[in-house]
């Protein structure tokens, strides 16, 4: 497979019509339709189902779409990573962040970096540690800042400064909003919305086998997205203090749990990795600011 013909397949599956993509790609819609053709004969399998009004993927086309997306994001990254090896006043730096007011650690090294290094250009990712862990190891990511010890055999890591306080989100009507703190008790038979991670992971840490015993409505990897379902009365939200808006102009309010819920976060990299110049002064970076904490 070329790569050329993969982009093709790719603007293909984006546009749901091979005329606009060829468009696009400028190139003939024949010449295009050919290029599909001989890259089904390639793998045996059929990627497009053609209608009158576009196309449509198979499973396998489907497969072969995400397959291409991480492929042609793992070149694209190479040869942005080559261009920069004689340039370290810029280039890209790509890092997965879980959800934690700590990312303004990493906001304030990045903006350290970029008075002498005016040309970086930085890529977040937002997700959960699978999620973000995932992507390091495929070579997606520079760095991955996650909530959960690292596994130490594959990944070198600095602790951020600071912890993430757990705690209840609900709305400031609430009856529960009147307490000081939450406890497991209170938290009995209501809609409770919370990460999976912090489900499976923290909750047991802090209430133990009682965890069984809570009712879990949704889960959600993006705290803001959990705060609108609060407030449309969806259930109570289990999730790190300061990630969304719970002071005076807002309709909900967090309350710490009781006894004290707390998750550290990480920076981590994997062994033996080789960065690009640009990635290498941001770890030095990073870890010069961390010494200051």
């Amino acid at each position: 497979m070329e790569l050329r013909v993969l982009r093709y397949f790719l603007e293909i599956a984006r546009c749901g019509n091979i005329s606009k993509a060829a468009q696009t790609l400028h190139v003939s819609q024949p010449a295009l339709s050919k290029q599909i053709k001989e890259l089904e004969t390639d793998l045996g399998k059929k990627l497009l189902r053609r209608g009158s009004s576009g196309v449509e993927l198979t499973d396998e086309g489907m497969l072969l779409r995400k397959r291409t997306e991480d492929i042609l994001d793992m070149v694209d990254k190479t040869v942005n990573e080559f261009k920069a090896l004689d340039d370290i006043t810029g280039g890209e730096v790509h890092i997965g962040c879980a959800e934690s007011y700590q990312i303004k650690y990493l906001a304030r090294t990045i903006k350290a970096l970029k008075e002498s290094c005016p040309l970086l250009t930085y890529h977040l990712t937002s997700g959960n540690t699978e999620q973000v862990v995932e992507r390091l190891d495929r070579g997606l990511i520079d760095f991955a800042f996650i909530v959960e010890p690292p596994e130490l055999s594959k990944y070198n890591y600095l602790k951020i400064p600071g912890t993430n306080v757990w705690g209840l989100i609900m709305k400031k009507t609430d009856p529960l909003a009147d307490k000081p703190h939450i406890c497991v008790e209170d938290l009995t038979g209501l809609e409770l919305i919370c990460s999976d991670q912090g489900m499976k992971n923290d909750i047991p840490r802090w209430c133990g086998e009682k965890a069984d015993e809570l009712k879990l409505s949704g889960t959600v990897n993006l705290a803001y997205n959990g705060s609108v379902f609060v407030k449309e009365g969806l259930g109570y939200m289990l999730s790190f203090d300061s990630l969304i808006n719970t002071g005076e102009d807002s309709e909900l309010c967090f309350r710490p749990l009781y006894p004290a819920l707390e998750t550290d976060m990480y920076v981590i990299w994997k062994k033996y990795q080789v960065f690009t110049p640009i990635a290498e002064l941001l770890l030095n970076e990073l870890k010069t600011q961390f010494r200051q904490k």
